[in-house]
């Protein structure tokens, strides 16, 4: 999978935009104002940083050494950097879902309601 493939999918998802936060060469988006994906744009091989649960997030990095490792300047025990291109896309995608599905989980009463008012 490459980044602009990841982009479209991101962005497909309720509620998600895209914006360059930290600097020009880090895409990140977020859900409802809450960061779940980061991807340097410059980075080769492409890399995507995805939120994970825990315990998930260390036995997908003893299955797939090397290709999902901790997240590259984040918590390394709540994020994982993803090598893309050298992935299946399927399991990328339900990575990425994850990682939505946990922000999503963690909102405020508040915010889950403007959430659940969008299209």
């Amino acid at each position: 999978m490459n980044i602009e493939v990841f982009r479209e999918y991101c962005l497909s998802k309720k509620g998600v935009t895209e914006g360059f936060p930290f600097d020009q060469k880090t895409l990140v988006f977020k859900v409802m104002g809450k960061m779940f994906a980061l991807c340097g744009l410059e980075r080769v091989p492409s890399q995507v940083n995805l939120k994970c649960d825990p315990n998930r997030g260390e036995k997908l990095r003893e299955q797939y050494d090397g290709l999902i490792i901790p997240g590259y300047h984040m918590s390394k025990i709540h994020w994982n950097t993803l090598f893309i291109e050298r992935l299946q896309p399927k399991l990328v995608l339900e990575l990425t879902d994850h990682s939505y599905d946990l922000v999503v989980a963690k909102f405020p009463k508040k915010l889950r309601a403007e959430y659940d008012n969008l299209y």
